[in-house]
């Protein structure tokens, strides 16, 4: 790619597409992006409402398994590469009805990489999660470890990341497929487990932990992870995978901890709830594939979780509408 590149960035007003639209015009002033984004309930305007008038950027309002939409974008815009984070990502939400995880995350994922076949991008960045790999008690994954997803949402992401890679293989598609671990940050939907229980606790209310809160999850500042979205789009070989980690192991009940210690509260705002079906044990990613060819995070997870919580405290504006 050149020095300047017109990028399409699906999903866009969620919460990684948002921080990594805003960081590529910092870091990237000579590149221009189109946000294709359907503006579900985890897609919010206000996210980049600080871009309105940048000549650099483009909101179209669209859904990316409509075809005809798809390709009056490649087409009006020449696009250069794709970074597609668009996607139903709430695991709760799949347990419930799976419909919505399978038609946005396999058959969205299919009429773009149709689209893109059409109109020879340059690079296809396909934005995954380290939950398609399952559970492990010990260790960590590889990149050439076995998928074994355990919820409808893993499932779906699973399909979309063999059906990404098969344009390479086939079509010679320049593909590329990152999976991450849990990511925290500002402008993330308050469903997820940090938003949620901060804001829970900013309203009195008391933060629901399943089980015995001791599933642990790998952490990163979801500016490390653009960062290595940003550097595989660059740097990555075609048909390769890369896993993205932050290497903070940290257990649900210590992620909670973490928050009340914030906001000093103590542990009698906790309420166990039951388990989730199906719930995953521990996520493990080895990201030194990564790492090697120069990427690693930049941020000290203590100094980014209070960073995070204190964005929500001061941005209650943000965040309230979207409990109510």
């Amino acid at each position: 790619m050149g020095d300047s590149v017109r990028l399409l960035v699906t999903g866009g007003l969620g919460f990684i597409g948002s921080n990594f639209i805003r960081q590529m015009l910092e870091e990237h002033p000579d590149d221009s992006i189109v946000n294709l984004d359907k503006v579900t309930y985890a897609g919010n305007p206000e996210n980049l409402k600080d871009l309105a008038g940048d000549p650099r950027y483009t909101f179209i309002r669209g859904d990316i398994c409509d075809p005809d939409v798809v390709g009056s974008v490649f087409r009006e815009h020449r696009i250069d590469a794709v970074v597609h984070f668009a996607a139903e990502s709430h695991v709760d939400r799949s347990i419930h009805d799976a419909s919505v995880f399978v038609r946005t995350n396999v058959l969205g994922t299919h009429v773009l990489l149709e689209g893109a076949l059409s109109h020879g991008v340059e690079r296809f960045v396909h934005v995954s999660t380290d939950e398609v790999y399952g559970s492990i008690r010990s260790g960590s994954f590889r990149e050439t470890d076995n998928l074994n997803p355990s919820s409808p949402y893993s499932a779906s992401k699973a399909a979309s990341d063999l059906l990404a890679r098969s344009y390479y293989i086939t079509h010679d598609l320049p593909v590329v497929v990152t999976r991450c671990t849990n990511n925290f940050g500002p402008y993330q939907y308050p469903e997820k487990l940090i938003p949620l229980f901060t804001t829970n606790l900013l309203d009195g209310k008391k933060v629901p932990v399943y089980g015995t809160g001791k599933n642990v999850r790998d952490w990163i500042y979801v500016l490390d992870h653009c960062r290595a979205i940003d550097f595989v789009l660059r740097h990555g070989e075609p048909g390769e995978i890369y896993n993205i980690g932050g290497d903070n192991e940290k257990s649900n009940l210590e992620i909670t901890e973490g928050i009340l210690g914030a906001l000093g509260k103590d542990e009698s705002m906790i309420e166990y709830v039951r388990d989730r079906p199906g719930h995953d044990w521990r996520y493990s990613l080895d990201s030194s594939k990564l790492r090697t060819m120069g990427w690693k995070p930049e941020f000290d997870f203590g100094t980014a979780l209070q960073a995070t919580v204190e964005w929500y405290v001061e941005n209650t504006w943000w965040w309230r509408p979207l409990k109510q």
